[in-house]
């Protein structure tokens, strides 16, 4: 055996494959996984060859985010960042902590706010105004489908009472139909359109933060799911991977999802495929197409084939919500998408949204056949029953954030109250799929909600969130779509490598795969389920390279 790099032994393994952990050792060497034998590892240890003890603790492939905004994330993270607020006092302080420390700063952006934190989810501008009504200011709520603004921005984008909404938004009002201050989907781009894009020397630096606050959670690839110019998002984030990779800076493999303009038509498939053929290095690769087919259950945005359960709403789409696309025209897309080899990223929140999304596969499936790439929908809040079995016969995945199927305020106060009895149990179905045989992977939404693999986890796997969790509810949240926690790493791990297209050499441990792995402070096979989410990670590898240590 010839001499390895990196030797892991005296300790437990999940495969990203398996059904539970085994004991083995691990040799790596030239940053690929040469050997799985304890005997061959023995004898290729010298005394360049690291060797990890991993007594007590557990080695995984390194974490696969199917589903992540990293370089808003990063902005985020280096801007006004309020994720480590929870109520509006909490907000307010981070805000006017931040303007005071800026004052050179022309505009404030940031973001990170809970729609439960305010009365019907909605933030008023007057507490904006109280801390400045100079700069103008656009905070957006931890899912980006919303925009807590300041009267400057209201007067600068000319919406007063006599603005109508937009088509695929809302402005919120008082009863004289004054704007207040919140901005939903459609009416939260006439604001950040008015702000300055970041920078490239900003989308870089976003996303080198990105990284590595990542890797702290070992997370060792993703898939960047919008990537274009929308909200926050720049279509130079691309321009940003290039850097990184140049200056030898990216230390992840990570696919880019190219946004869609719905109000463009089919010609911007030239763009997308400009992209696809400029991109296609190991680290960053354009592969796939995101087109949100819907908003979010909060607002009323998210489509469903019923009614929301909800009296004397004003607002045109409150009934059941909004289509962006027109079935008709989605069917197309997707089919000259799927033409092309190219993956399509669904945003699906509500059932009609999910079911819209399935029946555009099932046209392209129809026109091209069954060999194009496997499309995913992300989020899938709720499904329609009938619609279950439907994504393993389209080869759908699930793309799941499981750390949302939880009773947390956000559910509590906001979605169950408008969702009604019905389709309560219809959300975030996990078990339901696995068991119609889909295949599940798994994102975090990241700045939408934390990155850490083992709080989505262990939500997966309880339904709940851990105990002193800011959200924790001791009631349990449609228990019978808990799964297992293999089923959820595999999700996490080879089933986001497969969504990826990298599934033959990452995702796994295994001979001839990357050495992109994570160790962590413990087996959580051997520990009380409600335990998972006190698993920390010690340290994370890339192509065996040393990326993080605790």
């Amino acid at each position: 055996m010839q001499q390895l790099d990196l030797a892991f032994v005296n300790g437990s393994v999940f495969d990203g494959l398996s059904d539970a952990p085994v004991a083995m050792s691990v040799g790596v060497r030239d940053g690929i996984i040469v050997t799985l034998d304890a005997a061959q590892v023995d004898a290729g240890i010298t005394p360049a060859t690291r060797v990890v003890d991993l007594a007590g603790r557990l080695l995984l492939p390194g974490f696969i985010d199917a589903h992540v905004h990293p370089v808003e994330g990063g902005i985020e993270r280096l801007g006004c960042d309020l994720s480590s607020g929870s109520n509006r006092e909490e907000y307010l302080e981070l805000i006017g902590d931040y303007v005071r420390t800026h004052p050179d700063q022309d505009w404030i952006i940031g973001g990170g706010w809970k729609q439960a934190a305010f009365p019907g989810g909605n933030p008023h501008l007057r507490d904006l105004d109280a801390i400045s009504t100079v700069k103008p200011m656009i905070i957006s709520n931890r899912d980006h489908h919303s925009a807590w603004v300041n009267s400057v921005v209201l007067r600068m984008a000319g919406i007063d009472k006599d603005y109508p909404d937009p088509v695929d938004g809302r402005i919120e009002r008082d009863e004289l139909g004054n704007p207040t201050g919140t901005l939903h989907e459609g009416a939260r781009m006439l604001a950040l359109r008015l702000a300055p894009a970041p920078t490239k020397r900003g989308s870089l630096e976003g996303l080198l933060e990105a990284q590595r606050y990542l890797h702290s959670f070992g997370i060792t690839g993703w898939q960047d799911a919008l990537i274009g110019d929308y909200g926050n998002h720049s279509a130079d984030i691309v321009d940003a991977y290039q850097e990184a990779i140049d200056t030898d800076r990216l230390r992840a493999r990570v696919n880019g999802a190219i946004w869609w303009e719905r109000e463009q038509d089919e010609s911007q498939i030239e763009t997308v495929l400009a992209l696809r053929e400029r991109f296609q290095h190991e680290f960053f690769r354009v592969t796939t197409v995101k087109i949100m087919q819907d908003g979010v259950t909060e607002n009323m945005t998210a489509a469903m084939t019923a009614p929301y359960v909800v009296a004397g709403h004003s607002c045109s789409h409150a009934e059941t919500g909004l289509s962006f696309l027109e079935p008709a025209k989605l069917d197309h897309f997707v089919t000259l998408l799927d033409s092309h080899g190219l993956q399509v990223h669904f945003h699906a929140i509500g059932d009609r949204a999910v079911r819209e999304s399935l029946d555009a596969v099932a046209a392209s499936r129809e026109k091209n056949g069954d060999t194009g790439p496997t499309h995913h929908i992300a989020h899938v809040q709720v499904i329609h029953p009938d619609d279950l079995s439907r994504f393993a016969e389209l080869d759908v995945a699930a793309n799941i954030q499981a750390l949302w199927a939880a009773n947390d305020p956000q559910m509590v106060m906001l979605n169950l109250p408008i969702l009604g009895e019905e389709r309560t149990p219809w959300q975030y179905p996990f078990a339901s799929l696995q068991a119609a045989g889909a295949r599940l992977c798994a994102g975090s939404d990241w700045p939408v909600t934390s990155p850490d693999p083992w709080l989505g986890i262990h939500v997966a796997v309880n339904r709940q969130h851990p105990s002193g969790h800011p959200d924790f509810n001791s009631e349990v949240f449609v228990p019978q779509e808990r799964i297992s926690l293999d089923a959820a790493l595999r999700a996490y791990t080879s089933d986001s490598a497969r969504i990826n297209n990298r599934g033959s050499y990452s995702g796994a441990i295994k001979e001839g795969y990357v050495a992109d792995l994570v160790v962590v402070d413990r087996n959580p096979f051997d520990h009380p389920t409600s335990q998972i989410g006190a698993t920390t990670t010690l340290e994370t590898f890339f192509a065996g390279e040393s990326v993080y240590i605790a």
